[in-house]
């Protein structure tokens, strides 16, 4: 026992480790006690670089530390998250953000996503985003809007929109006459979980204009937006789109008929098998008619 406790105090890693608790535990008993000073910048950059801990549960106990002091630690999980050279300290910057959702964060997050070249900081980028939500919606649609990102970069900024929801409802009204097809695809993806949220009227006719979107992949999302949704007053605007000269807007619209589930649809469903000429389709039409019957 007594060799053992040798070893560990001449051990460099387990001393750390057990500096780094003992720094933990006299911050938290400062918080606990209301005597923690968010002005000590110094502790606040050491807070910021214990976050490169090799223990999991010892960075998360951090990040909730410095959940818990709030926006006075945010310029300095920003500078982690800018300029740390460990990308393990700048995914911890990036989650503890997560938890404050301080909007005066957003530039730089959005700095991190665009330029950071650790996949998990950018994921945890947009997570932030997404938390903060509604000062986030702008530069996301600016992201979507772009022409020169990566197509996963736009499906990060695509989800977060979504997860936004209620929170970005005004600036999807605006966003959907864009003239990015991108952006009005995920506007109706937007739309459609407000709309699950809270069914109002004008968002239904958002996705039911959406129906006849110049764009293919505008018209398939709002299709199976309002199957998704059952929404049964676009079965009519759902069984023109039967009559489509593009076979995946067919598809699209049989698909969504299915979801809704309407009996009145299966007529319809039956004149466009008989007249379909894609195999494929006719098949999605024949589980249609099947799942509604």
């Amino acid at each position: 026992m007594v060799n053992a406790n040798a070893q560990s105090q001449d051990d460099p890693i387990l001393l750390a480790h057990a500096k780094t608790d003992a720094f933990l535990r006299e911050v938290t008993e400062q918080i606990d006690l209301d005597t923690f000073d968010p002005d000590d910048s110094e502790i606040l950059k050491q807070l910021v670089e214990c976050m490169g801990d090799s223990r999991g549960m010892t960075r998360l106990r951090f990040a909730e530390t410095l959940a818990e002091i709030g926006e006075a630690a945010t310029p300095f999980l920003l500078d982690g998250l800018a300029n740390h050279p460990n990308p393990v300290v700048r995914r911890a910057a990036a989650k503890t953000l997560t938890l404050i959702a301080d909007p005066t964060a957003v530039p730089h997050l959005i700095h991190a996503l665009l330029n950071d070249a650790d996949t998990v900081v950018k994921g945890s980028s947009i997570g932030a985003l997404a938390r903060i939500g509604e000062p986030s919606v702008q530069a996301l649609l600016d992201i979507l809007a772009s022409t020169d990102l990566p197509e996963s970069t736009i499906g990060h900024a695509a989800w977060a929109l979504a997860f936004i929801g209620a929170g970005a409802k005004e600036y999807l009204y605006q966003a959907i006459a864009s003239d990015s097809p991108v952006v009005r695809g995920a506007v109706v993806g937007a739309i459609a979980k407000v709309a699950q949220e809270e069914p109002k009227a004008e968002l239904f006719e958002i996705l039911v204009k959406s129906l006849t979107d110049v764009d293919l992949d505008v018209r398939c999302e709002a299709a199976a937006a309002l199957g998704n949704l059952a929404y049964k007053p676009a079965i009519p605007n759902l069984i023109e789109l039967l009559d489509s000269s593009d076979g995946e807007t067919r598809r699209a619209a049989a698909l969504s008929l299915m979801k809704v589930g309407d009996i009145s649809a299966i007529e319809p469903l039956q004149a466009a098998l008989a007249k379909e000429s894609e195999v494929a389709i006719q098949g999605v039409i024949k589980l249609a008619i099947s799942q509604i019957k």
